[in-house]
């Protein structure tokens, strides 16, 4: 599906500094985002079925990323190439489904980087995904008569004194032909303390049958306004010409336990040394850096291509020629699943796989490369950077969780730019 992309972890949400009246205030908001796996089955083997089901909601959310640039700004960056509407497998499909309904065994549902936001006066509450690879707010409506809803939180127009019906629908297509779609509204919003006026929205009357296996009840994009499907500026970029933040940057620390994200600045207890800032270019409405290279241990294996930053998206993507040059430097690696570009490695011999940008190399750590063994008792493991085609140009490559573990990431937008800082 589009913006639930991660196939990552559940997060419980602390909200800082909550105030009753919803006037513009100087803020700044950590928020806690604890974390687990989710890739990597309970006895450490690798979960094809839910990777195979995130590489399509991936590939879904980037096309449909690249629908919504094309039709705001009238064109496409040079090289990128809107692909059909992927799906997936029936087997898979199939195999999701009979888990799902065993799910008082299963310890490895798919889960985001989500928390709690307030929409309304007086505020109703929504958890809500935050993803750095999209850029429009979306929840569950009161309209919304289906299963799907049925364990969501609905907002309820009539109950918020603040609530205004805009003109236009929101509508996104997912992999299995189904759709989120609703009408638009504009309402004030709080995240964390900092609080919005007239924040664009959809109330979604309309949410695909996948979502109802999901904690989250909808999606905050953290993207440039380029990316809108809504075609108005995203939650963020509202607080900053509001003046509702004292820094116009939000930093993400992404850990097992601790994560935050933290909105209004960056938190200097989370990282160590300077952030080295990289230029974006924010015509393309991603968090796109470019001078990007990866190593395996001392040798540079594919070096000048571009990197979006999602905090939306698992794993590491990159175009199928630029993965395949990085495993050929990874001693004993091959084809695991070469429909979905997933190659193993042996377990005991894991790469040090590092990026760089021009200045400091930061390494990925064995733990966030591995995404568990082949099969059970094998000697072979996963690796979280895969091949996959996103429609982005071929040197273009997307890093998700898997990378931004291993940093503490910056978004600013009085810089134009991504930064990267050492863990303290």
């Amino acid at each position: 599906m589009l913006a639930k992309a991660s196939l990552v972890s559940f997060i419980t949400l602390s909200m800082l500094a909550a105030a009753s009246s919803l006037q513009p205030q100087q803020a700044r908001g950590p928020i806690a985002l604890p974390k687990r796996s989710t890739l990597t089955k309970s006895d450490g083997t690798f979960d094809l079925d839910k990777a195979i089901a995130q590489t399509v909601a991936t590939k879904n959310k980037h096309r449909q990323n690249l629908i919504n640039l094309q039709h705001n700004t009238g064109s496409l960056p040079q090289g990128f190439e809107i692909k059909p509407l992927a799906s997936l497998p029936s087997k898979v499909q199939d195999t999701l489904n009979k888990r799902q309904a065993e799910a008082l065994t299963d310890e490895d549902e798919d889960e985001e980087w989500a928390g709690t936001v307030s929409i309304g006066t007086p505020g109703q509450k929504f958890l809500v995904d935050f993803d750095t690879g999209s850029s429009d707010l979306w929840i569950p409506s009161s309209s919304c008569t289906s299963s799907t809803c049925s364990s969501k939180t609905k907002y309820d127009s009539s109950s918020s004194s603040t609530s205004s019906k805009e003109s236009g629908t929101f509508s996104i297509e997912y992999g299995d032909g189904s759709t989120v779609s609703g009408p638009i509204f504009s309402d004030n919003v709080t995240v964390a303390g900092i609080q919005v006026r007239k924040q664009t929205f959809s109330p979604a009357t309309t949410l695909s049958s996948d979502f109802a296996k999901d904690p989250i009840d909808g999606i905050l994009g953290l993207a440039f306004p380029a990316l809108s499907n809504l075609n108005a500026d995203p939650f963020f970029v509202t607080a900053i010409s509001q003046g509702a933040v004292d820094s116009n940057e939000f930093g993400l620390y992404l850990s097992s336990s601790n994560s935050e994200l933290y909105l209004g600045g960056a938190d200097s207890n989370r990282y160590s040394g300077s952030i080295e800032y990289h230029d974006v270019d924010t015509s393309s409405g991603f968090w796109e850096i470019s001078g990007a290279s990866i190593a395996s241990g001392s040798t540079t294996a594919v070096s000048h291509f571009n990197t979006v930053i999602d905090s939306g998206t698992t794993i590491m993507y990159g175009p199928p020629s630029d993965v395949k040059k990085f495993y050929a430097q990874v001693s004993g690696a091959k084809w695991f699943d070469p429909t979905d570009g997933f190659y193993s490695f042996p377990c005991d011999r894991a790469p040090e796989v590092s990026f760089s940008w021009g200045g400091d190399s930061y390494i990925v750590s064995s733990k966030n490369f591995n995404l568990g063994s082949t099969s059970s008792g094998a000697s072979t493991c996963v690796g979280a950077l895969a091949a996959l085609d996103l429609g982005m140009g071929d040197r273009t490559w997307l890093l998700g969780d898997s990378w931004m573990k291993n940093v503490y990431t910056v978004f600013s937008f009085d810089k134009n730019a991504v930064g990267f800082a050492k863990l303290s």
